[in-house]
């Protein structure tokens, strides 16, 4: 049975909870109800629909969390040809280097892992409790 990615972490964000396991599955019920979001987000059914209209299409996953993150594990943001988009992964400047980073696999094919963080310390900087890391990965539709 494949064990979770993040170690020493529940469910993507914050710490292990009592009683659970540091290996646990990685389709566990926050998976789920992730995943149940980003379908809810109609980014694959949208990237389908362009797709099957001709235009060239890329998938952005969220793969990874660490500490506080704007999106869940599993939500999806699907982006066209155009820079159109529907779902998210994260928001802000993120959003916009992960369309930057599709627009290009458009065209040169493949797929690519990124990952965007901030320090506890830059974080109380601006007023928030905690900092964060998210990976997102992106691929071509093909």
């Amino acid at each position: 049975m494949p064990t979770s990615p993040i170690r020493g972490r529940a469910r993507g964000t914050g710490w292990l909870q009592e009683g659970q396991s540091q290996e646990g599955p990685i389709h566990d019920s926050a998976m789920t109800s992730s995943l149940d979001q980003a379908l809810r987000d109609d980014a694959l059914a949208t990237a389908l629909d362009w797709k099957q209209a001709g235009k060239s299409v890329a998938i952005a996953t969220v793969i990874q969390t660490w500490g506080s993150a704007p999106r869940p594990v599993g939500s999806q943001l699907a982006i066209d040809e155009a820079g159109n988009m529907v779902g998210s992964v994260s928001g802000g400047c993120v959003e916009g280097a992960v369309i930057q980073e599709a627009l290009s696999l458009m065209q040169s094919g493949g797929t690519k892992s990124l990952e965007f963080g901030v320090s506890d310390d830059q974080a109380w900087e601006v007023g928030l409790a905690c900092g964060g890391k998210i990976r997102i990965f992106i691929e071509t539709v093909n």
